[in-house]
């Protein structure tokens, strides 16, 4: 299995739903576009479904079990029973997009204008994808730092452009040479993910700086993926707009999702100058006219209500569970660094496998179904992150879970020292079921 480049016609089959290029209907085949070939299903969201089918504990896809705020929820709440049920201006709901605009200011002291300058989208996931189209031209370059979440490189090549990685590896620095030579006079853009999904790495002034001179230099624009800014352990966010130069190339993303607890709601944000924001506000209405009108009323209700403690909380909230998981990945003979922020730990599995005879000399995909059917955890493949050929010895773990959770699922995988699988197929269903598998 590869999470970039099956060929037209090619099956996979390791995971629930694997799918074709091409379709037979009635004897007959049916094409596909060709732009869907490069890639395939997300990976993460079927490593999900395989959980459910192991009865196993979800620590692949990165969705907290644990509660909203209460604040957001009421907010919301109030406003669907105050019919705030409709349509909401498309690029945004006006107090959302005011609420942004008082907090870039506050925060990191960056100017935004809410009518010219703030676009509400349907997540990040949708900010990405919209920005690319608005602002990338068939045959341009973006680069990818890799590992990498697994929509940048499908999203780069849905925008009719070429991905070009260059290795941002779990605690080490960011490889400034290569980032140099990656630039050439087709790069339009870079897209910068910082803190890192799923390396953990938050990048330092001094990386952002150079990226920034290399962006002014090559007449490029960072697109920045900023949905774990308040999820940081070691380092500070810099939100690479703040630098000199950097404000009017830059496209700022970021979302509700893992600050608030609430993947499911879909509410994300762009801030960008305005020649881009016209262009991209052009593409989202296109492509989902608008996010959910009442949940961005709760929104920006956790905005404008939650102080600072709030964020330091959560910080300090997912540095224990970060240190729970990680100690227990160790322990279980896995090699992986602590990470600098996010809520993933990549880790690599050789020593796990090597002491299992049925593990061993398994891919990344093999030893996570095997980790799901026999230790009942579930990771990502790591080569859900890289291009073709990379992260086959790798696997992602996820904590954003209940302490209790990450509890269980540490004693499993402390349990894999003593190599008894059978031993471990013992464990409580209900266990699975709370660690958040999707319904």
């Amino acid at each position: 299995m590869r999470a970039l480049g099956l060929t037209q016609g090619e099956v996979t089959s390791d995971l629930p739903g694997d799918t074709v290029s091409e379709v037979a209907t009635s004897g007959a085949v049916v094409n596909t576009a060709r732009r869907t070939h490069g890639f395939r299903e997300s990976v993460i969201r079927g490593m999900s479904r395989l959980a459910r089918e192991h009865g196993a504990i979800n620590l692949a896809q990165g969705f907290p079990n644990f509660p909203a705020p209460d604040l957001l929820k009421e907010a919301a709440a109030r406003a669907i029973h105050g019919d705030i049920n409709q349509y909401a201006i498309t690029w945004g709901a006006q107090r959302l997009r005011d609420a942004l605009g008082r907090f870039y200011q506050q925060w990191y002291g960056l100017a935004a204008d809410p009518e010219r300058e703030i676009t509400v989208t349907c997540g990040a996931t949708e900010a990405m994808i919209a920005t690319l189209l608005a602002v990338v031209d068939p045959g341009d370059e973006v680069i990818v730092f890799e590992p990498f979440y697994e929509n940048y490189g499908p999203d780069t090549i849905l925008a009719d452009a070429r991905p070009v990685y260059v290795p941002l590896e779990p605690g080490q620095p960011l490889d400034l040479e290569r980032l140099s030579a990656a630039f050439s006079s087709r790069t339009r853009a870079v897209i910068v993910n910082t803190p890192s999904n799923p390396s953990g790495r938050v990048l330092r002034r001094a990386e952002l700086e150079a990226i920034r001179d290399l962006c002014v230099s090559h007449d490029a624009l960072a697109v920045t993926d900023e949905i774990y800014e308040h999820i940081l352990y070691e380092g500070e966010h810099i939100p690479i707009a703040t630098l000199p130069g950097m404000r009017e190339r830059t496209v700022t993303i970021s979302g509700a999702s893992k600050t608030f607890s609430v993947t499911g709601w879909r509410v994300g944000w762009i801030i960008a100058p305005e020649r881009l924001t016209d262009a991209i506000r052009k593409v989202h209405d296109f492509l989902t006219v608008g996010a959910p009108a009442p949940l961005q009323e709760g929104v920006a209700a956790a905005l404008d209500g939650l102080d600072r403690s709030f964020y330091t909380g959560l910080a300090m909230s997912y540095r224990q569970k970060r240190d729970l998981l990680h100690g227990a990945l160790v322990e279980a003979g896995f090699t992986c660094s602590s990470p600098e922020g996010a809520y993933y730990i990549l880790a690599d599995f050789t020593g796990v496998a090597e002491s299992h005879a049925d593990a061993r000399g398994l891919d990344d995909t093999g030893f996570s179904v095997w980790l799901s059917r026999e230790v009942g955890v579930t990771p990502v493949p790591g080569s859900s992150f890289f291009r073709d050929g990379g992260g086959r010895s790798q696997a992602r773990f996820v904590f954003c879970k209940t302490e209790d959770i990450l509890t269980e699922a540490s004693h499993r995988l402390r349990a894999i020292r003593g190599g008894a699988e059978p031993a471990l197929r013992q464990r409580p269903l209900e266990r699975a079921a709370e660690s958040g598998l999707q319904r």
